[in-house]
């Protein structure tokens, strides 16, 4: 009889290994794609410039009074013209770049147009009621200089099943940023979850078939990046979603001061401990 009993026994620690294994090995290879993707040609890692436009013509190029200031390169690269929201490009005599009659900005259906110039991309952005150049360098200081990303060791009780709490009609939930500014950002709903005994609630925008949970815990300013962390999670299935702190990430402003973030809305700023997902850049002591 002991034998049958401790058999069936064997096998379920077995399962229960090899999950936790399949788990470690799944997120051990998410975290490698995050770093490859901030170290990426166009990742976060190039943003090296950032230039609001003034109506009228921006000049760019590598001369220190040009508008839109390069670290190298012709000292006039073209113009940056801005009109009622509009912007156009044309490049300067003996620059080949092509002209471009109007660029999209990154909020424009379809993503913004590029400027692109030797290691140099720009292209406009748009936040709140105004317009920027932005300025990606893939010989950028930052990523240079980067040293890489730490992290919290896994933990699979931080990957919480969480119940989802849909709003009958769609609401709007305003996002403060690091600008000064807020935004309203469409939010479907929230999740209901517990973390050492107690009940917490995280609010998420919608951002294409994703969750984004903005939030900011009783680590930050400590172990973790002081302003908070995103998480992305699935939308939600059977009135569920995951909740993987395990995932929790730094904002791009913790790896060039030219990014523009969002910050935590007030009832994503919880009272607890989240021991998981990525350290401040720089830290080291996990």
């Amino acid at each position: 009889m002991r034998a049958r009993i401790c058999a069936p026994l064997g096998l379920i620690s077995m399962a229960v290994s090899m999950a936790a294994f399949t788990y470690d090995q799944d997120l051990e290879a998410w975290r490698q794609r995050r770093e490859a993707k901030l170290k990426a040609d166009d990742g976060w890692l190039t943003v090296a410039g950032l230039f609001w436009l003034h109506d009228g013509e921006n000049v760019a190029g590598s001369d220190p009074a040009s508008a839109i200031t390069l670290p190298r390169g012709p000292a006039r690269l073209g113009v940056f013209r801005f009109e009622n929201g509009r912007t156009s490009f044309q490049p300067a005599g003996g620059v080949s770049v092509a002209a471009v009659p109007e660029l999209k900005s990154d909020t424009d259906h379809g993503g913004p147009d590029l400027v692109q110039f030797g290691d140099f991309t720009m292209f406009v952005i748009h936040r709140g009621n105004r317009y920027a150049i932005r300025l990606k360098d893939k010989q950028s200081e930052f990523r240079k200089g980067f040293t890489g990303l730490h992290w919290y060791p896994g933990n699979e009780q931080y990957r919480v099943v969480a119940k989802w709490v849909a709003y009958p009609e769609p609401k709007t939930m305003a996002v403060p940023n690091i600008l000064g500014e807020t935004e309203q950002q469409p939010n479907p709903g929230y999740a209901v979850f517990s973390l050492h005994g107690r009940a917490y609630q995280l609010y998420p925008v919608l951002e294409g078939k994703q969750l984004f949970f903005i939030f900011r815990d009783q680590t930050s300013g400590k172990e973790t990046y002081p302003s908070g962390r995103f998480l992305y999670s699935e939308l939600p299935e059977d009135g569920h979603v995951i909740l993987d702190f395990n995932k929790a990430q730094n904002p791009p402003c913790a790896f060039t001061p030219y990014a523009t973030c969002p910050l935590p809305p007030p009832q994503n700023r919880l009272a607890v401990r989240i021991e998981a997902g990525e350290l401040d850049y720089g830290h080291h002591t996990h």
